[in-house]
């Protein structure tokens, strides 16, 4: 049976072995290297096995690599030219799990299969007067659920997302190896890791190369001055502390294509103004803060798009792949664009579209309400931009990342090249997708059958070829320094890089393991469907808090949600005219609950940097913080996702959203006394 890759290293580790032969004079060092040899081998021995199978006709070409106890699998069954040929399948007892006709030269699949215990296995496959048996590993139910648990609580426990991912991972392969240890670290590498980096089809290859790109890029415009001057741009503008706030709010919008650079640039280039006009360092640390997600996650051409498309094209491709998904829905999942999906689920992702408004909301009113009140009214009044006592950290350069002494910052050596990546994304989503829907196609099945992945790659390197050449006509940086910055700017990214990769196996398992499925038995039909958006939302919220990262939050819950939606029966207009479903929601759900929680948790890497930029006290930080986040999640909550789930159209609650904001602000914030610039 064809069912796993062939490995030939089982023989060369023999040969290994037989060459490594002991000194007479040293008996012991010999005896550890031989079993040190042999113990490798025996974590070969699966890769061994598998590849004695070998091609038959008619066989079994496609089988889950665990068989999870209770839970429906399918097979693929491949006929051969003649006649028509019976099939069955039958657990270790005899007993028939399913049977049918195979078609000729034909590929037929068996599904809804159910061992519901070891005893049930290994499993015979008779086809005409030929059979087979499949052996699996075999796992009960829970196991499917133990992988992205275990992946949670390290992180919760230990605060760090690469030991859980990787640790998450490993059980998943331990089941997939048949519980061999260190087979089971093998397969992270050889099954998991190297696949999920070599995906070109599934577009994890170019999300990788246009995630580096795109940090190069960040590294020249960073170095050249083009993004302090775009901020120096935004400054003459802010005269009064409502200027200020409302400019501060601006300059975020503007560097919209990076979280982090938007946090560390908007906050140290702004801190001087906002000091100036008496506005609190944590006030800025929050608009600061709750600008730089939000709209990186937003728009369509920034650090975080190629990501979430990614993640989305995975969940929608193992939904497809489910026992007893409706075929024309599997063709739906299948063959929309992930980035159609991504544009559309941007009006539903309540919470980072209200924050942004919130922000606005509390600049252009200047009111406040809780903690943050107590701040400004400090500040306004000359009491000091921090508490008394506040530990502040104010080393917030970069001396790789800021421009060489001298060099006058232009806001055009920053626009000039993010806007040849936003054109060259745009021309070419338009030019693949035309080719793909054809000349007649609306705008909107153009970008939907259009390649994100590749033209991301094209627009991010013309970006790059743009950001250099910039620096080097203008005598602002040689070509080596162009290079060197480029090159620093790709470094920027390389843990995002391996969390990238271990979330994309982390994915990989949960699918191996039929991780939704299970799930979907679990809640069965005693979960209405409209609730699944807010609930997703919470619990996404929650991981981001303990674990301090969205995106490891998104991975974990994406490739999750979607195929347990699709299950539960929540993808009904999925995909039609790009009209509300609940899948759409809980999808939007997932990507805004993520922001949520890492707004609100301490341990996160942009709350801390918020901090750092606008020299405020950490803790001071978050506890001026809270309140905000929590009043626009519970908003985006009530009207947003359970609002839209019973009918709501999203624009009406999108506006009856911010007017209630509004309204509370204006009912229980406290008005500040405008500074001026001294």
């Amino acid at each position: 049976m064809l069912l796993s890759p062939q490995n030939a290293r089982h023989h060369g580790a023999q040969d290994g072995l037989q060459a490594r032969t002991a000194p007479p004079t040293r008996p012991k060092c010999a005896l550890m290297v031989a079993l040190g040899l042999m113990i490798a081998i025996w974590g070969l021995r699966p890769l061994a096995l598998l590849a004695q199978d070998g091609p038959g006709a008619p066989q079994v070409i496609d089988a889950p690599k665990v068989i999870m106890g209770g839970v429906p699998f399918t097979l693929d069954l491949q006929g051969v030219d003649g006649p028509t040929l019976n099939y069955d399948v039958r657990d270790a007892q005899g007993t028939v799990l399913g049977s049918g006709s195979l078609t000729a030269g034909g590929t037929t699949t068996v599904s809804d299969l159910v061992v519901s215990g070891r005893s049930g296995l290994p499993l015979t496959v008779r086809i005409g007067q030929l059979s087979e048996e499949l052996s699996r590993p075999y796992a009960p139910g829970w196991f499917s659920l133990a992988p992205p648990i275990l992946a949670i609580l390290l992180a919760l426990i230990f605060k760090e997302v690469i030991t859980a991912l990787l640790a998450g991972v490993w059980l998943g392969a331990l089941a997939v190896a048949g519980y061999n240890p260190l087979s089971a670290l093998w397969r992270t590498i050889d099954m998991y890791a190297v696949p999920t980096l070599g995906d070109v089809e599934g577009g994890h290859t170019q999300i990788m190369v246009f995630s580096l790109l795109l940090g190069g890029l960040v590294g020249i415009i960073s170095r050249n001055g083009g993004t302090q001057g775009i901020v120096d741009a935004v400054s003459p503008f802010a005269s009064t502390s409502r200027r200020g706030k409302v400019a501060t709010w601006i300059a975020g919008l503007a560097i919209f294509f990076d979280d982090y650079a938007n946090t560390l640039i908007v906050g140290n280039t702004m801190r001087p103004i906002t000091d100036r006009l008496k506005i609190s360092r944590e006030k800025l640390a929050y608009i600061v803060d709750s600008t730089a997600a939000p709209v990186a996650a937003l728009v369509p051409i920034s650090t975080w798009v190629g990501y979430e498309i990614s993640l989305i094209g995975d969940g929608l491709s193992v939904a497809a792949q489910q026992p007893g998904v409706d075929p024309a829905l599997a063709a739906t999942l299948t063959s929309i664009s992930p980035f159609a999906v991504f544009i559309s689920t941007i009006p539903y992702r309540f919470y980072a579209l209200l924050a942004l408004a919130f922000v606005l909301l509390t600049s252009v009113m200047n009111r406040d309400f809780g903690p943050m009140a107590v701040a400004e009214r400090r500040a306004a009044s000359g009491q000091g931009l921090n508490r008394p006592g506040a530990q502040l950290a104010v080393d917030t350069s970069d001396p790789q990342m800021a421009p060489p002494e001298g060099v006058t910052p232009r806001w055009y050596n920053a626009a000039i090249p993010i806007i040849t990546v936003v054109l060259v994304v745009l021309g070419g989503l338009y030019t693949t997708g035309r080719t793909s829907a054809g000349a007649d196609a609306s705008l909107m099945d153009i970008f939907g059958a259009a390649d994100p992945f590749v033209t991301l790659l094209w627009g991010s390197a013309a970006g790059c070829i743009v950001g250099i050449a910039l620096s080097v006509v203008q005598r602002i940086l040689t070509v080596q320094e162009s290079l060197n910055a480029w090159v620093t700017g790709m470094k920027a990214t390389f843990l995002a890089m391996i969390i990238l990769t271990l979330a994309w196996s982390l994915g990989q398992v949960t699918e191996d393991l039929s991780t939704a499925q299970y799930v979907a038995q679990i809640m069965n039909d005693a979960l209405p469907l409209s609730v699944i958006p807010v609930l997703v939302f919470l619990t996404s919220a929650a991981m981001a808090f303990a674990t301090g990262t969205s995106w490891a939050t998104m991975a974990i819950m994406i490739p999750l949600i979607i195929p347990l939606t699709v299950t539960l029966g929540g993808a009904e207009g999925f995909g039609i005219g790009g009209g509300y479903s609940v899948l759409m929601g809980a999808i939007s759900s997932a990507l805004a609950g993520a922001i949520f929680g890492d707004h609100c948790s301490p341990i996160s890497d942009t709350t801390v940097l918020s901090s750092t930029a606008a020299a405020c006290d950490h803790v001071d930080h978050v506890k001026t913080q809270l309140p905000y986040a929590f009043g626009v999640a519970l908003v985006a909550m009530v009207v947003g996702d359970i609002g839209t789930a019973l009918g709501l159209p999203v624009w009406i609650a999108l506006f009856a959203s911010i007017a209630i904001l509004a309204g509370g602000l204006k009912l229980f914030g406290t008005s500040i006394s405008e500074g001026s610039e001294a």
